[in-house]
């Protein structure tokens, strides 16, 4: 089927959804690595004048990757909610759009009707949306997960500690985790991405943090971000694992370039379910996403970008996670050229996944050959704080020396809990209370000499 709009007296046609979707996508250099990107903006008026004109059913009809061919797309169509979708079943896009913005579009009504949206229809009504839109409309969405701290709840911003040390060195990593501690993060999780993927390394990190949380009742869960198929191994073995990590793309063939099948994320959730590691919850999955990571595999199949990003958002939907993550501008400016680029993917994501029904958090970064700075990153912050997002990743003076990139620091986190009035996961909040962190405001206190938290790095430095 084609679709067409009359602009200034000129017809424009567009022989696909998936080459309408593109075309109507805002400016993003992976667009244009692709030969998907409009070729004016004349003509990316054009196809946002189209896509409004589109019914929300369309995208049920005609699925922009083959449903025999993907599994992504048989997971989309199949479990498909058509209860749920009924509310808005009659509308277009661009009256989708609208009804968002409504007051009728409250927080319990978007709640209901998450099962019965698609990935493509979030992402087909966000190019019609501006910035402002993107964060209205996220901000009215409240999704709650929990595992042994509680995310997502109203006036609560979640951080993820980043710890992260490029040779895995216990020392390090326990200077990390302790700046980060006494500066309040670490309620949405401790994560560190390990030098390498050795199951020995992976469960030397997992014995280390877990013997933190264990020994200073902590009340956060741990991550190494290794591959799935080590987590696996590791649980069989009896490894203290709370949450099981993975990358997530929007297609079987990027999922394939990262060797994640279907079959493999529902051994690996059904084994993390088993253990019951959790005290508040039983959401043990999270998952990191990024726009451009299938284009960068090949495995893009015409689909622009962003659209494909929010596909992956219906692998995550599958397993009921605590955390999925944006790494918005980690992947460099062959798909995100700079600042206003990554803020714009940023929302974009960040609206997708609320709407979809998803915990969603962001690393807010940027590679260091991006044009962009951390002028750029506080400007996202405060974007997506105002947004609600569930999370934000939080790194030693935001530069990871492991990963090499730019991201928040443990310092930006309170500054958006300050001015937002923002405070962290309850668990955690009360812990931090109970061992004297926080001062009569509900403020960070600064660390002195003898804190009893400051065990924890004589404790891991020995």
């Amino acid at each position: 089927m084609s679709y067409t709009s009359v602009l200034g007296g000129r017809h424009h046609r567009f022989d696909t959804l998936a080459r309408l979707l593109a075309a109507a996508s805002p400016e993003r250099s992976g667009d244009r690595l692709a030969g998907l990107a409009a070729a004016s903006e004349r003509e990316r008026v054009a196809a946002r004048w189209a896509l409004a004109d589109v019914p929300l059913a369309q995208f049920l009809a005609e699925p922009l990757i083959p449903y025999e061919s993907d599994d992504v797309t048989r997971v989309i169509l199949d479990t498909h909610d058509t209860a749920a979708f009924a509310p808005v079943a009659g509308l277009t896009v661009g009256e989708f759009r609208e009804w968002l913005l409504s007051p009728g579009a409250d927080a319990a009504a978007l709640a209901a009707l998450a099962p019965g949206l698609t990935p493509e229809m979030v992402a087909a009504v966000s190019k019609l949306m501006g910035n402002a839109d993107l964060v209205a409309v996220a901000r009215k969405v409240r999704v709650v997960t929990a595992f042994r701290s509680t995310i997502g709840l109203p006036g609560r911003l979640a951080t993820r500690l980043q710890p992260n040390h490029p040779t895995d060195d216990p020392a390090g990593v326990a200077a990390a985790l302790l700046d980060g501690l006494l500066l309040g993060s670490g309620d949405a999780v401790i994560g560190i991405n390990p030098a390498t993927d050795s199951p020995k390394a992976v469960r030397d990190l997992l014995e280390l943090l877990d013997g933190v949380i264990q020994r200073y009742a902590i009340p956060t869960q741990s991550c190494v971000l290794c591959h799935v198929t080590t987590s696996v191994d590791l649980m069989s073995r009896g490894a203290p694992v709370d949450l099981v990590f993975q990358s997530i793309a929007g297609t079987q063939a990027a999922n394939a370039s990262f060797g994640v099948t279907l079959g493999l994320l529902d051994e690996a959730y059904e084994a993390a379910l088993a253990l019951q590691r959790g005290t508040v919850g039983r959401n043990v999955m999270y998952f990191e996403t990024g726009q451009g990571s299938a284009l960068s595999a090949g495995a893009h199949h015409g689909v622009d970008q962003q659209t494909v990003e929010a596909r992956a958002y219906a692998v995550a939907r599958r397993y009921d996670p605590l955390l999925v993550n944006t790494v918005v501008g980690f992947i460099g400016p062959e798909y995100l050229y700079d600042g206003r680029q990554i803020l714009r993917a940023a929302l974009e994501d960040h609206f997708c996944g609320k709407l979809l029904g998803l915990p969603m958090g962001l690393d807010i970064c940027y590679t260091n050959h991006a044009d962009a700075d951390d002028d750029d990153i506080a400007t996202m912050l405060t974007m997506l704080g105002v947004a609600g997002a569930s999370f934000v990743i939080c790194t030693p003076g935001g530069d990871d020396i492991m990963l090499n990139y730019q991201s928040a620091s443990y310092h930006d986190a309170l500054y958006l809990r300050e001015v937002l009035g923002l405070r962290p996961a309850p668990e955690f909040e009360a812990w931090l209370e109970s061992i004297g962190l926080l001062d009569d405001r509900g403020a960070i206190r600064d660390a002195v000499g003898g804190h009893p938290l400051t065990a924890i790095g004589r404790e891991l430095a020995a």
